[in-house]
């Protein structure tokens, strides 16, 4: 996908990724495609559909990834975020996942689901999205405007001690390579097959799964849009006398294909990366973008992928009638969800993505980091869930304590004997 300038390009790339966000945002609300809601259907009756129509939608991009790089369509070696990057920071993933999960659990969905919310008519949603964008913002400083970000000022100095240097990127092909002498592309074509083997068996093993039109239809459309993203981001390139380059080849050379700086967008060389679905840092590029008056060098992947999400899920409400204002029961509901936003923030930024970003784009390039913080994501819902549930029904006989170390019990992480709440 080759254009003569690179505003085409850019204007190919930007209203592509509306496009398949729209379709995302469709997908999503018809569905009711929802990691927190699998977490609770798992949790609160058993029923693992919607985990396995999640884990389906990583397969199949997982699949549409191993098929890309083979046919070398993509090269998912530089992206954004860096899914393989090198330095496996095993302390941020597992905290951010830990307070993204927690973060989900409070605010009533993650930050894909907090997008459908506002399609859909939900104000609380819109009051978590603005805590959101706010804290993402200047987490990450996505438009390179601040003299620091919150994350250098609070976080680097002590959760950079909790990483690991590795020798290779950190996806399963690349570390798994390097034990057997083996190219890199060729084990990543390995694992990811055995890793789809798996997964497809554990996900078709299950009768009621295999009737559920929806769940199936939305891991399957998901999973294909997350690879889309992949390709489309991967191959616009603009064409001049001197050849072809990429976005962020053209960026890097600006002053000497461009006369002046119209049209240049702020911070290319990151922003023009390969890249695929997530939604914490794209909801804080968001707060740049309104901060900017709307200008269109703020204009990104992940502001479009953000609007089309939105605009998808108002359409497909409004066609179904099912577009209901909603707004907060009680001051308890407000002030959870706001701690819910909060956590989300920067739990989001902290495990580099969210349950879209980790869990399924993240997933599809076998990044290491990207499965730790997915299970730390449903863990802390997880546990999160079992907690409140324990102190509902036993009122003020459930401190936090025991309904911790129940919930553990229940779960299987700590002995039967350091229960201190009759099961539930």
């Amino acid at each position: 996908m080759s254009f003569e300038s690179f505003l085409s390009a850019q204007s190919f790339f930007l209203w592509s990724t509306f496009t398949i966000a729209f379709i995302l945002g469709v997908v999503v609300n018809k569905t009711n495609f929802c990691t927190m809601g699998a977490v609770s259907d798992l949790v609160n009756m058993g029923d693992a559909g919607r985990l396995r129509a999640w884990i389906l939608a990583a397969t199949v991009a997982l699949i549409g990834v191993m098929l890309l790089e083979a046919l070398g369509r993509v090269d998912l070696s530089s992206t954004l975020p860096p899914y393989r990057g090198s330095e496996f920071q095993w302390g941020r993933y597992i905290l951010g996942g830990l307070l993204f999960g927690i973060g989900m659990t409070f605010a009533s969905g993650c930050g894909n689901k907090t997008l459908i919310r506002i399609g859909g008519g939900n104000i609380k949603s819109i009051f978590v999205f603005v805590v959101i964008a706010i804290i993402a913002y200047y987490m990450v400083d996505p438009f390179k405007e601040l003299p620091s970000t919150w994350y250098q000022t609070y976080f680097s100095s002590w959760l950079g001690e909790a990483s690991i240097s590795l020798s290779t990127p950190q996806d399963l092909g690349s570390i798994v390579g390097n034990w057997f002498d083996v190219e890199p592309l060729t084990m990543r074509f390995i694992v990811g097959g055995i890793v789809a083997v798996i997964a497809l068996r554990y996900i078709f093993g299950s009768a009621d799964f295999r009737k559920s039109g929806d769940n199936i239809f939305a891991g399957v459309v998901i999973g294909l849009i997350v690879m889309l993203a992949w390709y489309v981001t991967s191959n616009v390139a603009v064409t001049t006398e001197d050849g072809s380059f990429s976005m962020t080849q053209f960026y890097g050379e600006w002053d000497m294909m461009m006369d002046s700086e119209a049209g240049k967008p702020k911070n290319g060389s990151t922003n023009l990366q390969a890249q695929s679905f997530t939604f914490i840092s794209p909801i804080g590029q968001m707060f740049g973008y309104v901060g900017s008056s709307f200008s269109s060098a703020f204009m990104t992947f992940g502001v479009v992928s953000v609007l089309g999400v939105i605009f998808g899920s108002l359409l497909w409400s409004l066609v179904t009638r099912s577009f209901r204002i909603e707004w907060f029961n009680s001051f308890k509901d407000f002030y959870m969800h706001m701690i819910g936003a909060v956590l989300m923030g920067f739990g989001g930024v902290l495990g580099l993505g969210c349950t879209v970003g980790q869990g399924i784009s993240g997933v599809s390039t076998l990044a290491l980091g990207s499965f730790l913080v997915f299970i730390s994501i449903v863990f802390g819902s997880a546990i999160t869930m079992k907690i409140q549930y324990y102190q509902m029904v036993y009122e003020d006989d459930a401190t936090f304590i025991k309904s911790l170390l129940s919930s553990l019990v229940d779960m299987k992480l700590l002995p039967a004997g350091m229960r201190k709440l009759d099961a539930i």
